[in-house]
């Protein structure tokens, strides 16, 4: 990518050198991946070669703490395991498995509208209901499960949006999941928000509940439990994120065993919803509060004196307000194992694990169907001979995830994956990723068949434009030649260009030299998230560049010398629009054999001379190599840096530095607000 603006047009070439000439052993291997049966037909010389997917390991998740314990002669808590696996899209089949007699794992695979407005479906026993990866949602009602209901898993599921316009509503018993008198129930990873009454009320004798991985927000009243005059319930409540949550966060009343652990509770300045209490022990309750973590609570631990509540290992930032704790409560060791992580960690660890997943309710992370596979060898023992046959062959508008499984050669050829083609997965086949590689060796100035120049993106050998992408374990390149090539008025060459949101990027070499990697979104005014972990990404001139919000994770960026043998350079060069995230660089290292001293870590890329974008680029816990200079930052095309977003926290290696004015760093306060989660906005890609 060359800048736009200013004096001239940069021209950066080298001699053509062979493709992952000393790259550094692998960082991890690509993980086994097993596939499903072919659908439809794929062409004439399709020859589908697919084996029966294995159960996925989320069917036999059971719970943990206290609905794990044997009571009221039920032992622990496993849902409908056992029983017939169904997937619903309407709210009429949802009612007809959730009330039915016999044992179901319930699938919701869709958004599905609640009429009328606050209902709350009917449980009965023996129950999964889970959603498919990030697609299941109940919208404007919930779930209710009477006494004596028991052995019902509610996971992974979005439930929002029966607010009725009366935040302190007293009219509307609107709940996301309400409970009278049942037992062992496991909420887990769902996304609960925005309802007219409670996110949970857990009442009447509920007890063996565990709630744990849930993201709690933009609610009142939030989670209560008890509303009884016994002291039997017992709950466990671990690793759920409250976040602008007013009162109940969660409110014990008369439960006998409350143990609540590695919690997140923050309440941002400067919104509309403040904080009344955090957690609250009534009555006779007894609770043990460990290893939790409150953020800007007022009120954050509150007790009556009749209540018995044990601290410890509890941190509090910008808290105020009453902090109470005192009496002798439990060990919950008596009744179940368990390993608290530590409190400081929690606002990565939440961020990044709380709520619904992808690879949870789904069998490859992606839908909760069986995948396609589509083979593609150079030798003709596959269905195709070239990956972008294999392409072509998925069907418009597909919904179904398809893995075009690529084995060990030299892939000579331009693969395109357009917009109307998404679930689609890359995936080599040979022991390492150096063993299948899809080259070209276009560049933004060759004239294309037809006339015209490729331009930049029309440079790229591999370009994604389909959401929920996959590729993993191979090389993907371009060999362009700048060398001989110096009179080209154009040197821009990509290797792989993303123009797609969900995109996932495991265990790759992407090489080339000038714009290497272009990770953009499909228009200015989309999202395009890209998660790339575990790779190696190659280059010299603004070798990661784009406007996609964009998280690079334990990742190598290995610097080149130009054509000429110099050593000049710039890893990044963001075009990020306003209101949006650029690129997080962290836990990676930038490195490679050239001059100390030579590169830069990024520059403001106004594409287009664009004034209204804000570029941005955070690079933390990271090793630096001698290569960056001591002023990483750098201006471009007439735009100063200074007046974008370039930031570093907690870097090491000789090539990292102090703050100072030409080096911001982060402070802990704001880095609790830079990680890897905040980027992808709620897509957790599967592991």
């Amino acid at each position: 990518m060359t800048e736009l603006h200013g004096p001239g047009r940069a021209r950066h070439r080298r001699k053509k050198t062979a493709l992952v000439a000393g790259v550094p052993l692998a960082l991890t291997a690509a993980a086994a991946m097993a596939y499903g049966t072919a659908f439809g037909v794929f062409g004439a010389d399709a020859q589908p070669k697919a084996a029966a997917a294995p159960a996925p390991a989320w069917a036999d998740d059971t719970a943990d703490g206290f609905a794990s314990v044997e009571a009221h002669g039920q032992k622990g808590t496993y849902g409908g395991r056992g029983g017939r696996t169904v997937t619903v899209r309407t709210l009429a089949d949802l009612e007809k498995y959730a009330t039915a007699a016999e044992p179901y794992v319930i699938v919701v695979a869709a958004a599905i509208p609640v009429d009328p407005k606050g209902k709350e479906i009917k449980v009965a026993s023996d129950k999964t209901i889970v959603g498919a990866g990030a697609s299941g949602e109940i919208v404007g009602g919930g779930f209710f499960l009477g006494r004596g209901v028991h052995n019902v898993i509610i996971r992974n599921l979005t439930i929002r949006d029966s607010y009725a316009g009366v935040w302190n509503d007293k009219e509307h018993d609107f709940d996301a999941i309400q409970m009278d008198g049942a037992h062992h129930v496991w909420i887990d990873h769902n996304d609960l928000r925005h309802m007219a009454d409670g996110l949970i009320d857990s009442r009447k004798d509920t007890t063996n509940v565990t709630v744990s991985w849930n993201r709690l927000s933009r609610n009142n009243k939030t989670f209560g439990i008890g509303w009884s005059e016994n002291t039997t319930a017992d709950l466990t409540v671990h690793h759920n994120w409250f976040r602008e949550t007013e009162q109940r966060n969660p409110s014990t009343d008369n439960v006998a065993h409350a143990h609540l652990y590695n919690n997140y509770l923050q309440d941002d300045p400067g919104t509309d919803i403040t904080s009344s209490y955090g957690n609250y022990a009534r009555g006779r309750t007894k609770m043990v509060l460990e290893n939790s973590y409150f953020k800007g609570v007022d009120n954050p631990v509150i007790k009556d004196a009749t209540a018995a509540l044990v601290q410890r290992g509890n941190v509090f930032s910008g808290t105020s307000g009453r902090n109470e704790s005192g009496g002798t409560a439990f060990d919950p060791k008596r009744y179940y194992r368990y390993t608290p992580d530590r409190a400081a960690d929690l606002p990565g660890i939440l961020k990044a694990g709380a709520g619904p997943r992808e690879d949870i309710g789904t069998t490859n992370g992606t839908q909760a169907v069986r995948a396609t596979t589509l083979t593609v060898a150079k030798d003709g023992s596959g269905q195709y001979r070239s990956v972008q046959r294999a392409v072509d062959a998925v069907p418009a508008g597909n919904t179904a995830p398809v893995v075009i499984r690529i084995a060990p050669g030299t892939y000579r050829e331009t693969v395109k994956v357009p917009s109307n083609k998404p679930h689609v997965t890359l995936q080599g086949t040979g022991g390492s990723r150096k063993d299948t590689l899809i080259v070209e060796g276009h560049a933004s100035g060759m004239t294309k068949p037809g006339g015209g120049t490729y331009g930049t993106g029309g440079s790229a050998t591999v370009a994604v434009e389909a959401d929920d992408f996959t590729a993993r374990n191979l090389s993907l390149a371009n060999d362009f030649d700048e060398a001989r090539n110096q009179q080209l008025d154009g040197q821009q060459a990509v290797a792989l260009r993303t123009a797609a949101d969900r995109v996932r990027l495991d265990d790759l070499i992407v090489s080339g030299d000038q714009d290497t990697l272009l990770l953009d979104t499909a228009a200015k005014d989309r999202t395009g998230r890209v998660y790339l972990t575990d790779s190696y990404v190659i280059g010299n001139t603004d070798f990661v560049f784009g406007r996609a919000t964009a998280v690079v994770d334990r990742s190598v960026l290995t610097l080149k010398k130009r054509w000429n043998g110099t050593s000049a350079g710039y890893v990044t060069a963001p075009s990020t629009p306003a209101g949006r995230k650029g690129f997080l660089i962290t836990r990676s290292t930038i490195d490679g054999d050239v001059s100390a001293g030579s590169f830069h870590l990024g520059r403001p890329w106004h594409a287009g001379g664009d004034a209204s974008l804000d570029p941005q680029t955070t690079v933390r816990d990271s090793t630096l190599g001698a290569p960056i200079k001591k002023t990483p930052w750098t201006d471009m095309g007439g735009f100063s840096w200074k007046d974008d977003r370039f930031a570093e926290y907690k870097n090491k290696g000789p090539g990292a530095g102090g703050p100072s004015a030409d080096r911001p760093h982060l402070s802990d306060a704001q880095a609790a607000d830079f990680e890897t989660a905040d980027w992808l906005g709620g897509w957790k890609p599967a592991d």
